[in-house]
């Protein structure tokens, strides 16, 4: 470790504290106390039922059930019954010294003790501030440290096991191992031409390239992976258009499972457009419903129509839905023109009902206005709301669509991090120039410069290569107790 974490560790060696909980009315709260001070400041506020207290004798990874006491004022009361666990540096979260109160849940309670930790020593901490400790003091690299914010943010069960991974190691197990084998390379580059009668590069150049080959290889795949991560970390931005009456809302409340939106008879009920988070088996629909769109004198009508326009054009995927027992006009060839370059599904819906148009007659009047092989298959769907039809079709057809293969995983890791596929593009053009500059037949110490620049943008995911600014930046969007 070089010596500006040295002065980092050092400046951050204080006491801080914050509820690891949320600030609500809850069965239990947990107080976190971490830092050089954190045993000391246990003692301070702890008695054990006999009256005692003196956790610096009390053996690591132990829980002790006594009482918070406020001895302010020359004065003792009891806040709370609690247990109150420790855990010894350097084996914690934070690699420190670190207490944990358990106390009774409620924002008064929970209020009260944290001011009294504070009043005998600690201060509160930052956000992020304990997972940022854990991260200075070698305990955990930063994809690491990035990992726990993502699982307290997981949407789905897929993304909550692709967080769990990379908390594991995934992603710095993979970059280390790259991270190795390019640096082997440097230092062997390096050594033959300050070494040249001991170390021989006659042949090198075939064995360079075959490893800058697999290296090139590893990172494209990786970088692949993050359309996919994207997608199980942020959801699809799903947006749900039509002319009015077809059966909008109705598609949003079966999704839901509640009546999220108002249904009725009359065409342009919904105004304004209505957002919620649906779940289709694992996978995690941001959906938009909106105004139906038609030609409309109506003011209020067109601030509606305008809307559903523009989270259309945002839409990573939009649901057309098309009343089959209504003929097509001029409105749906205005919906067909505005989703001609997006991705899109047709809810061919009203299947119940006795048809006016075809399926064939709705393909026919959008192929008109979709650029020729812009679509492999036409993605439409024969639905009904009544009778709940269609919606496992529907599921299938978004995961081909936005998901490259399998998407269980299993124990392998994808990119969700926009930073890390940043990092992983500069080492990947990296390496396509070691590999230029071989099949160019170019002095070896060019390899040396290039590979140099790969190993130090793959050191930026886990944190070796960034500056203060940065580490900061990340930390600050951590919540107040991590």
């Amino acid at each position: 470790m070089d010596v500006f974490w040295e002065f980092i560790i050092v400046m951050k060696s204080d006491t801080i504290t914050a509820v690891a909980t949320g600030m609500v009315d809850s069965g239990i709260a947990i107080i976190r106390i971490s830092g050089e001070d954190a045993i000391q400041i246990a003692d301070k506020i702890y008695e054990s039922k006999s009256g005692k207290s003196c956790f610096r004798e009390f053996s690591s990874h132990t829980i002790h059930y006594g009482y918070i006491v406020d001895k302010s004022n020359g004065q003792r009361s009891i806040i709370d019954e609690v247990m109150v666990s420790l855990m010894k540096a350097p084996n914690s979260y934070t690699a420190e010294d670190t207490v944990e109160i358990n106390c009774h849940g409620g924002i008064l309670m929970t209020k009260r003790i944290l001011e009294t930790v504070i009043r005998n020593g600690a201060r509160l901490a930052e956000p992020g501030e304990f997972t940022k400790r854990a991260f200075l003091n070698g305990r955990i690299d930063l994809s690491k440290a990035e990992a726990v914010m993502d699982i307290i943010h997981a949407k789905n069960n897929l993304a909550l096991k692709n967080s769990v991974n990379q908390l594991k190691g995934s992603v710095f197990d993979f970059i280390q191992k790259l991270r190795n084998d390019i640096l082997y390379e440097i230092a062997y580059i390096e050594s033959a031409l300050d070494d040249p009668e001991h170390i021989s590069l006659e042949g090198y150049r075939e064995k360079l390239l075959e490893k800058t080959d697999n290296i090139l290889g590893s990172l494209k795949k990786w970088m692949d992976s993050f359309d996919n991560g994207k997608i199980l970390k942020e959801g699809i931005r799903t947006v749900i258009v039509g002319k009015p009456n077809v059966g909008k809302s109705s598609f949003l409340n079966l999704f839901t499972g509640e009546e999220k939106a108002i249904v009725t008879d009359i065409a342009g009920t919904t105004r304004d457009v209505l957002e919620e988070s649906v779940y289709l088996n694992g996978i995690h629909l941001n959906m938009v419903d909106t105004a139906g769109i038609r030609q409309t004198t109506d003011k209020v009508e067109e601030i509606g129509v305008g809307k559903a326009r523009k989270y259309a054009d945002e839409a990573d995927l939009i649901l057309y839905v098309i009343d089959a027992s209504v003929s097509l006009d001029e409105n749906d060839y205005d919906i067909m023109e505005m989703i001609s370059d997006k991705k899109f599904i047709i809810l061919f819906n009203k299947t119940d009902l006795e048809h006016c148009i075809t399926e064939d007659m709705v393909k026919r009047e959008f192929l008109l206005r979709i650029p020729d092989g812009f679509l492999s298959d036409f993605p439409l769907i024969r639905t009904s709301v009544k009778e709940n039809k269609g919606m496992d079709r529907l599921e299938e057809m978004i995961k081909d669509m936005f998901f490259h293969g399998d998407i269980s995983y299993d124990n392998e890791a994808i990119i969700t991090n926009v930073r890390h596929k940043e990092a992983i593009m500069d080492a990947y053009e990296s390496m396509l120039q070691v590999k230029v500059s071989i099949e160019n037949d170019m002095p070896e110490d060019f390899y040396s410069i290039d590979l140099m620049s790969s190993y130090a943008s793959l050191g930026k995911i886990i944190g070796e290569e960034v500056g203060e600014d940065l580490i900061n930046e990340i930390f600050s969007k951590f919540c107040m107790g991590k």
